[in-house]
């Protein structure tokens, strides 16, 4: 019995290059049944919020497998990108992109000798793509960066799990946790607890921005590489720039309920309806969704007769030699088809898996998944930051703010883009016009959130205030930071 899976062509190049791939997969005999399902931009274009229609979020969430091209998001009219709303809407929580030196694809480190075979995977729900953003004043932006314990163990674990099925030895973590102490700091703990659990595996974390130095200078030093979310999407795509562009990338959004496999690279409305689109990347992304299906040998058939075909020099516009006829994008389908049963000299694909997790379809949850790693922890409120809209100096506003004071709450800090500005600082440091002001308890006893709360309505009747944040301490860690400076 076939398998079903529900089909998106997407916008732009994507019916093209879709149909190049079922036009292959179906001539490797690959037992899927298609499902096409409403979702792009004329969908947004004909008021449908989202992006797909109510009919097409059914059927994927009853198939649980997305196999989409790619999706143009209308610029301006306050919508959100389809691509990630229907990762996060689903939960697909590990974005998985492996990157290697393809033969016939010409590259620097190609050129050099150099192999390249690593995968990166992205925090793909949390991070700052929550989108939740806010003007505290009229010059200020803030957007809430949101890194939980249980987002992280999910991709973190899916990491290593995924490293032992491939092969790999190394396991890197890369994050930003010498500045973002809490966030990035919570990602790295978590990283470290889990690689406890994996002593077969060489686990090891390194600062992004080094990360990305040794990646354009020595690529080959790394296996797998687990990073939050924004920071894994721009060294996902630095890492296809590695291996000849995005045009070879392929991307698995994996989720515990429901998985996408898509081309990230964009829906080139220039070239639309011309079938000259390369469809390689959407291919590989195709190849590893049937190997996640249990296809492995048709898995393997196709990418030996991709790499095969790229190895004989077949080539569409975007790549290969410039002195040779391109093909178009039926032409380079028609090629990779003659081409099953053949293999390349090097690199050849074998019929073992990399994914052991298919997507659970056998039942719909009946409500929303909470998860909560340590309920019983004791919380304690230490105090507040208030965050104000003020224009003036912040001996002025200290003066203010301790008119409010009362016998529970002290004035410790006020702060300035994150940097001290009283009781020290610098007249060097320029200011704008949004503070932060911290109030610590002043005597023993514990706090209440009525009574940081009630500071917070007294000092509304002399300062504007944008937003509070409570100071918490979680058995025995702080749940803040402290001001440059402080």
């Amino acid at each position: 019995m076939k398998t079903k899976i529900a089909v998106a062509k997407g916008d732009g190049i994507g019916p093209e290059i879709m149909d190049a791939v079922i036009r292959i997969f179906e001539a490797a005999d690959v037992q899927l049944e298609y499902e096409f399902v409403e979702m792009g931009k004329s969908y947004f274009d004909a008021g449908h919020s989202t992006g797909m229609t109510a009919k097409a979020k059914e059927t994927i969430e009853n198939l649980g497998i997305l196999f989409k091209g790619p999706m143009e998001t209308p610029k301006g009219k306050g919508v959100k990108s389809i691509n990630v709303t229907a990762r996060k809407v689903w939960n697909t929580y590990a974005n998985q992109r492996d990157f290697r030196t393809l033969n016939g694809v010409e590259t620097v480190f190609s050129k050099a000798g150099i192999q390249i075979n690593l995968t990166i995977v992205r925090e793909n729900i949390e991070d700052t793509y929550g989108g939740i953003e806010h003007m505290m004043t009229n010059d200020v932006a803030v957007g809430r960066r949101l890194i939980t314990r249980p987002g992280s163990a999910q991709v973190i674990r899916y990491a290593f799990e995924m490293a032992r099925r491939k092969g790999y030895k190394k396991v890197a973590c890369g994050h930003k946790a010498n500045i973002m102490k809490l966030t990035d700091g919570l990602f790295l703990e978590t990283f470290n607890e889990i690689a406890k659990e994996y002593p077969d595996l060489q686990a090891y974390d390194i600062i992004v921005d080094d990360l990305c130095m040794k990646l354009v200078s020595h690529p080959e030093m790394f296996q797998v590489i687990v990073l939050p979310n924004l920071q894994g999407d721009i060294v996902s795509d630095l890492c296809a720039g590695l291996v000849g562009g995005l045009g070879f990338a392929p991307s698995a959004n994996i989720g515990d309920n429901i998985s996408i496999f898509e081309a990230v690279h964009g829906t080139a409305p220039d070239i639309a309806g011309r079938n000259i689109a390369n469809p390689t990347a959407l291919l590989l992304s195709g190849i590893s969704m049937l190997r996640y299906l249990g296809f492995t040998a048709n898995a393997a058939s196709i990418e030996n007769a991709l790499l095969y075909t790229l190895e004989k020099g077949v080539h569409t516009g975007d790549f290969g030699d410039r002195s040779t006829k391109s093909a178009n994008t039926t032409e380079f389908a028609e090629e990779v088809i003659a081409n099953l049963g053949k293999h390349p000299s090097v690199g050849g694909a074998f019929s073992q898996p990399n994914f052991e997790c298919k997507t659970n379809t056998d039942h719909k949850p009946e409500k929303n998944k909470m998860t909560v790693t340590q309920p019983d922890i004791k919380e304690e409120i230490l105090g507040i930051d208030v965050f104000v809209e003020y224009a003036g100096q912040p001996g002025e506003l200290a003066e203010i703010c301790k008119t409010k004071l009362n016998d529970k709450l002290k004035l410790v800090m006020i702060s300035n883009r994150g940097t001290q500005v009283w009781p020290t600082g610098s007249v060097y440091t320029e200011l704008i016009d949004q503070y932060r002001i911290r109030f610590e308890q002043a005597n023993e006893g514990g706090l209440t959130q009525r009574d940081v709360l009630g500071l917070a309505t007294e000092l509304s009747d002399v300062v504007k205030i944008a937003s509070t944040e409570m100071l918490m301490k979680f058995g025995d860690k702080l749940g803040y930071s402290l001001a440059q400076g402080q």
